[in-house]
């Protein structure tokens, strides 16, 4: 039955009233069926769903069966002449058979459809209807086995507005639908395609359409071609990642490289210019890729204003030759004693104080002297505003001396120099000044510029005269600051204490550092808990210029590095675990181990030997100190390498990196735990202690000796001049020859010498005298010989020999 097509009339909200209407049935009847199979309706304007439509349309079939396959098809098959005269009005047959007890109707379908012929059915004779209560004969088989769709009227009767359901039909239904349910009215143009025949099940619609889409791709492909390809380029990029990125193969970029005078592999890296003049090659648009990284969103970098800015205190550094007084004058400047508590009296740390001169603060870093500490002096030099050179006024200049001269004029800060100890009668401050103009600096009194300002720290005289001289070349620098931003400066010194943990010592050179703000210094972050000035006293902020001690980070960082006050502590965490990284990959590559896989590597290399150092030290000065101290002893045959170092005492973990890579710790003013101990007897690990550098240094130095390998020296044994020569055919060349100084060894090393030529370098095979082999030959003796693996002598060569002597460390 053709009810389906009413359950389309859903979607336009088909409510109780109208299908009641429609169906020529009462609003309660409907609702019935419906509760009966599901849900009843609430209402009578209730819109129904396709299932609820289908429920009223099945039982409504099942309460009307048709009473035979007769009946149905009797209108089916008609004459066509009849069919051509009949008009198009609505002919429905009585399907089913009515029940008494349900009146129950279904609607009709159009007149058009159901009065629509077979095209080949057989013609119904005229005048063949059947006799009442008689069953309708059996009709004859159509022509065609497929007959048209055949509709099933199920209602009781009346007239239904069969035009109101087309319509519904027409605005629902898809045009592939329709096409697919219902034959064309007309005759339907086809326009096929000459090109291309369309596949099984394929319509024309598709196949068009498909063809639209292949033209389409060829034109964005033609597009493509034409346009120029964009292609981002950062700083460097590998050959690979440029082929990449431009849609080509490597071997198409290595040939344009290699035009180019570049042999690059597809890993190698490659700068921005290079990769630029590749990508234009093959006419690409190149961006220019810049990434932002972790620290550049992390840290503010931007330049300050000038009228953000106010004056601020120098920052002075004390620099000079060991034991010249550079503690010494501090200790006139702060009045306090400080040099006392330096092991063997000389500085092996850097201090940060200020001082007040008449209500002007001055910031003052002393410096040590010795030459272990370079580093910590160029420092100490970048940081700082105006450098006081001490020399000694009975010592002269001396190399470390010159050493300072040279790290302030780097930096690019004005000297002034301070001639000390000049209450000793072997004082002679004129020498000092001619000395000091052999290094471009040229006092005053001598007509230059460079200020220079007699001294005694132990007397305390000439101290003001020095001090008023900083001053006033800081007002001639016009040093200034932007106190009102976020704090950033350089990390003095660090240190790890017992029961504060990590310390460090900070020089705030920009913006105000606060009790509670975040920092990052190095590979250490954390809030700043307490913070300290250089007298002890506990400070809730420290703006320019001023050095303050901290606790709160979470290790100790290295010195020199800058800090930072940051706002985002979970990014600052992220970048010091980059910081972190870099570092392992850059210092602690594993100390590498003697296998059959890296030792034809290591022959290839020399066959270097390598001597492994930990360092532990009590501040982390000390240890850069004493790092680049002793890889300085490095040389073509023994490498020095410092594995780890760190501040602290000596852990345990210290022994067990020592044990598992075969190095030496090196403890400057620590002591090992109790662990350390236990675990570096157990695991036989040497551990040195020192209080001054210079013993370290000395004892390492001893220590390399016995891993240098040993040293030879030629020494010449004799001369022998070829006389006559021999062919044995079982030993080769037989010579005769005669000692002309010297002697010959039956096993030494000879140099075969043709007209002052060495032609051969060789042992020598055997030596006789006659029919005797000897152990030596003198001089003016003959004897004959042999030259191993070397047969072309001839008469008037030279025989020359020689020996290899070892040389003692």
């Amino acid at each position: 039955m053709e009810v389906a097509l009413l359950s389309t009339s859903a979607a336009n909200k088909y409510r109780v009233r109208e299908l009641a209407k429609d169906l020529g049935l009462s609003n309660k009847d409907i609702m019935e069926i419906l509760g009966k199979y599901g849900e009843a309706p609430k209402s009578n304007m209730q819109a129904l769903t396709d299932k609820e439509l289908s429920l009223v349309f099945e039982a409504l079939t099942q309460a009307h069966p048709a009473s035979g396959i007769q009946e149905i098809f009797a209108d089916t098959y008609r004459e066509p002449a009849k069919q051509e005269q009949s008009a198009p009005a609505p002919a429905p047959a009585q399907a089913a058979v009515e029940k008494p007890a349900q009146q129950l109707t279904a609607p009709a379908v159009p007149a058009q459809k159901a009065a629509a012929p077979a095209p080949n059915a057989a013609p119904r004779p005229a005048n063949s209807q059947p006799a009442a209560g008689q069953a309708k004969p059996v009709l004859s088989q159509p022509a065609t086995r497929v007959p048209q769709k055949k509709v099933v009227d199920t209602r009781k009767g009346g007239d239904v507005n069969l035009a109101k359901y087309d319509e519904r039909l027409e605005q629902m239904a898809p045009d592939k639908a329709r096409r697919m349910q219902a034959p064309p009215a007309g005759k339907q143009k086809l326009r096929p395609n000459n090109n291309r025949r369309p596949g099984p099940g394929m319509t024309f619609s598709n196949k068009r359409r498909q063809d639209e889409h292949e033209k389409m791709r060829r034109l964005q492909l033609e597009i493509a071609k034409k346009a120029p390809l964009k292609v981002s380029i950062p700083d460097e990029i590998s050959v690979g990642e440029l082929a990449s990125r431009m849609k080509k193969t490597g071997a198409e970029v290595v040939k344009v490289l290699m035009k180019s005078g570049i042999m690059a592999s597809l890993p190698q890296i490659i700068d921005y210019d290079t990769a630029v003049l590749v990508a234009l090659e093959f006419n690409c648009k190149v961006e220019h890729e810049v990434t932002v990284t972790i620290e550049e969103q992390l840290i503010d970098a931007h330049q300050d204003k000038e009228e953000d800015l106010i004056s601020r205190a120098p920052v002075v550094v004390v620099m000079g030759h060991v034991d010249h007084g550079k503690t010494s004058l501090l200790d006139a400047i702060r009045d306090t004693s400080v040099a006392e508590g330096e092991a063997g009296g000389i500085t092996q740390h850097i201090g940060a104080y200020q001082v007040q001169l008449e209500g002007k603060p001055i910031t003052f870093l002393d410096t040590p002297g010795h030459e272990a500490f370079t580093s910590m002096r160029a420092r100490g030099a970048m940081i700082t505003d105006i450098a006081i050179l001490v020399v000694a006024a009975d010592d002269g200049i001396m190399p470390q001396t010159v050493e300072s001269i040279n790290h302030a004029k780097a930096a690019g800060i004005p000297i002034v120099v301070a001639i000390n100890k000049i209450d000793k009668p072997a004082a002679n401050p004129e020498k000092i000044k001619q000395q000091l103009t052999e290094y471009g600096l040229v006092t005053e009194d001598w007509g230059g510029e460079t200020i220079c300002c007699p001294i005694s720290a132990k007397k305390r005289t000439g101290i003001d005269k020095l001090l008023e001289m900083v001053l006033l070349t800081a007002e001639m620098a016009e040093l200034k600051a932007n106190p009102n931003r976020a704090a950033s400066g350089t990390v003095i010194e660090a240190r790890l204490d017992k029961g504060r943990g990590p310390v460090a010592t900070l020089l705030v050179q920009n913006g105000t550092l606060h009790q509670g703000d975040t920092i990052i210094a190095g590979t250490g972050v954390g809030r700043v808990r307490t913070m300290t000035n250089s007298k002890g006293k506990r400070i809730e902020e420290a703006g320019p210029s001023v050095p303050v001690e901290i606790a709160g980070l979470s290790e100790a960082p290295a010195a020199g590095c800058t800090f930072n006050v940051v706002a985002d502590e979970r990014m600052a965490r992220e970048l010091v675990e980059q910081r972190k990284e870099e570092e392992k990959l850059k210092f602690a590559a594993p100390v590498q181990k003697v296998s059959l896989e890296n030792l034809f590597d290591q022959i290839q290399a020399g066959e270097r030997k390598e001597l492994a150092l930990i360092v532990k030290a009590d501040v982390q000065g000390s240890v850069e100190a004493v790092r680049v101290s002793l890889e300085k002893l490095s040389n073509a045959e023994v490498a020095v390498r410092v594995i780890h170092g760190g501040v602290g005492a000596i852990s345990e973990s210290d022994v067990m990196l020592a044990a598992s890579t075969g190095a030496i710790i090196v403890g400057f003013n620590v002591r090992p735990d109790a662990a350390a101990r236990d675990g570096a007897v157990r695991q036989n690990v040497d551990m040195r202690m020192y209080r001054v550098i210079y013993d370290c240094i000395d004892e390492i130095e001893s220590a390399m000796k016995g891993l240098l390998a040993p040293k030879f020296k030629e020494v010449v044994l004799g001369h022998a001049e070829i006389r006559q020569t021999y062919k044995v055919s079982a030993i080769g060349t037989v010579a005769g020859a005669y000692v002309q100084d010297g002697k010959l060894l039956r096993d030494c090393s000879v140099r075969v010498v043709r007209d002052g030529i060495v032609i051969h370098e060789g042992k020598l095979g055997s030596l006789q005298r006659f029919k005797d082999s000897v152990k030596e030959v003198t001089t003016n003796y003959e004897c004959g010989l042999t030259v191993d693996r070397f047969n072309d002598i001839r008469e008037g060569d030279i025989i020359e020999g020689f020996t290899m002597e070892e040389i003692p460390r």
